[in-house]
């Protein structure tokens, strides 16, 4: 079983920031990534529709790629469905966890109040980030505008360390730190769920040993697959040669 895949889906290019971390962290584990390109963006859409999608893109990575563990590296998606896929899958499965979805949902406001710490918390969601990144906008006057006036209550709130909830987020880490300040800890939630993902792999015996076969990597999207091959080359990197359309039940 340890031979086997990681799956990771994400509805789009957000999810390739977990990769990105996965692939540095673990260079011999085997990725499957699925951008579901096709309906996104999620953060918009109800949490029930989101957490079909979920369970439909879940399947998929199991069925077809018999992955070994399953990364939901979508924010949304794992607000609304991380629960129902660790109680229906017979794999460990991961979350990231925003989006106005996320946020709506108390997602980390319950996750706080489950560790005790105390900590005062502020959360904000950013709409308009995610539709910078993936039009492969990341610095410039306009995305350093709407990072002040989104992130003015975090300022306000003289916050001390920033969780950049959505996947998206890490591609603006220079520009949400010009407006917080360089004393403002980020910590990226890509990094974190490597991370974990590791910790998982060695406590249950699922890392993949040395065989001499070098790591592959597959991409799948289930919009355009010539569109997501470019633009996540230019935000995963070299890995994301090529991607291959999702193929539906």
């Amino acid at each position: 079983m340890a031979a086997r895949p990681i799956g990771m889906f994400d509805s789009g290019f957000g999810g390739l920031t977990v990769a990105r971390a996965v692939i540095d962290l673990l260079p011999r584990e085997h990725v499957v990534y699925v951008g579901d390109t096709g309906r996104y963006p999620y953060g918009p859409r109800p949490l029930s529709e989101v957490r079909g999608f979920a369970h439909e893109l879940a399947d998929h990575l199991v069925t077809r790629h018999d992955v070994k563990v399953l990364v939901v590296a979508c924010n949304t998606a794992a607000a609304a469905a991380l629960d129902d896929l660790r109680a229906a899958l017979p794999i460990p499965v991961l979350g990231v966890i925003g989006t106005v979805g996320t946020i709506g949902s108390g997602a980390y406001q319950r996750a706080v109040e489950a560790t005790g710490a105390r900590v005062e918390l502020t959360c904000a969601a950013c709409p308009g980030f995610v539709e910078f990144v993936e039009r492969g906008e990341t610095s410039g006057d306009q995305v350093t505008v709407l990072a002040e006036r989104l992130l003015a209550p975090m300022v306000e709130a003289k916050v001390d360390t920033l969780l950049l909830g959505c996947t998206h987020y890490p591609y603006l880490a220079r520009v949400i730190t010009e407006v917080m300040g360089r004393d403002v800890v980020l910590v990226s939630s890509a990094d974190e769920t490597a991370f974990e993902l590791r910790r998982l792999l060695l406590a249950d015996g699922l890392d993949r040993q040395p065989d001499g076969e070098p790591a592959q990597h597959v991409f799948e999207s289930s919009g355009n697959v010539a569109w997501f091959a470019e633009m996540g080359r230019r935000l995963l990197g070299p890995e994301l040669a090529f991607a291959h359309p999702m193929a539906r039940a």
